[in-house]
């Protein structure tokens, strides 16, 4: 039985207290926070604390999860590791890379392990899109996207303050990229990143992102919690169809989505016009009938709760860990130069 504690008890502290209700092997047993009023609902039995000190202190706390503000996760790690405690920490795992490797270097020689809260491995959409590129349903691909449209547009909590490592990058995009480059097997080369305060004026609210790999693909990532169109959608392109999935916020397991296939291609574009609202065209107008049929996507199932099945099975040695330290790295290597690429509009070299 792992015996949990959980290191601020906000929004995400409390998601955890929600999911260790329903995995068997984890007991949690106390939870922290310096504001008082977040621990008025904590479990019944859990015993609470406004200093993390405190709670570090249990001998029958073994595992900590870390969701605090982004600055505060190396205190906090270095803390948990000098305290003989296991941890997993929330994205992003830190600031910097360096701050990072302070880490790495704090858990090594506490002789602890620490992995990083990257859960939305385990989405959906995500998952069934990266089933279709991993089964090659789409021939050689040439192009994925994966757009993410809000229409809130604030930050919220401690988010406004950059201060407090606030903003999307540090907030979706930390995720964003995870999913992207664990998709797609080959190497990513160089970034391409466009960032916008649009209405937050602090933090940033848009980005897009793309990366060209090695093996010719181009990805795409694009943001905006100002679109006023909210959609959580992908689209991935090969030499035998299209892949698109249309995820706006719907309940979970009803994504929307279909690979279309043409029946045979064009030897020539056709010598007739064809008249569209946008004006008369030839390679843009309506297919014939029968050329283009739509296959269903492969089917998924998959939850969040799967990173802490993996993470229990990993415990008892039966199955490697799924969210490795050194892939945590490189996906802050990544974001370094995506705020590299963003500030001096130029195509960055990974």
């Amino acid at each position: 039985m792992i015996k949990m504690g959980i290191i601020g008890f906000g929004f995400m502290g409390h998601e955890h207290a929600n999911m260790m209700a329903r995995l068997e092997e984890i007991e949690l047993v106390s939870v922290c926070d310096t504001d008082p009023r977040q621990l008025a609902d904590a479990p019944e039995g859990v015993e609470t604390y406004t200093s993390a000190d405190e709670l570090l202190a249990r001998s029958d706390v073994d595992t900590v999860i870390i969701s605090v503000p982004n600055t505060l996760h190396l205190e906090m790690v270095e803390k948990c590791a000098a305290a003989g405690k296991q941890i997993i920490c929330e994205k992003p795992a830190a600031m910097t890379v360096a701050e990072f490797d302070k880490m790495v270097e704090a858990v090594e020689k506490a002789g602890v392990h620490m992995t990083i809260h990257q859960q939305r491995r385990w989405d959906v959409d995500y998952r069934t899109m990266k089933e279709v590129y991993d089964r090659k349903l789409l021939g050689d691909v040439y192009l994925i996207k994966s757009q993410l449209y809000g229409f809130n547009g604030n930050m919220h909590d401690w988010h406004v303050y950059p201060e407090l490592g606030g903003g999307m990058l540090y907030d979706w995009g930390v995720h964003l990229i995870d999913q992207i480059i664990q998709m797609v097997d080959s190497r990513p080369v160089s970034v391409y990143a466009d960032m916008k305060n649009v209405i937050n004026a602090n933090v940033d609210d848009y980005f897009k992102i793309l990366f060209e790999y090695e093996n010719g693909v181009t990805a795409e990532i694009e943001l905006g919690t100002y679109y006023l169109t909210p959609k959580r959608a992908w689209f991935t392109g090969g030499t035998t169809g299209s892949a698109v999935i249309d995820g706006t916020f719907r309940a979970q397991g009803n994504t929307e989505g279909k690979i279309v296939r043409t029946t045979h291609l064009l030897q020539s574009v056709p010598g007739r016009l064809t008249m569209t609202s946008a004006g008369p065209t030839r390679s843009f107008g309506e297919p014939e009938p029968g050329l283009l049929y739509e296959e269903p996507l492969p089917e998924v199932h998959t939850e969040h709760r799967d990173f802490f099945v993996n993470y229990i099975n990993a415990r008892k040695g039966l199955e490697e860990y799924a969210v490795m330290l050194p892939e945590v790295r490189n996906v802050l290597c990544i974001m370094d130069a995506v705020r590299q690429s963003a500030r001096t509009h130029q195509s960055v070299k990974l």
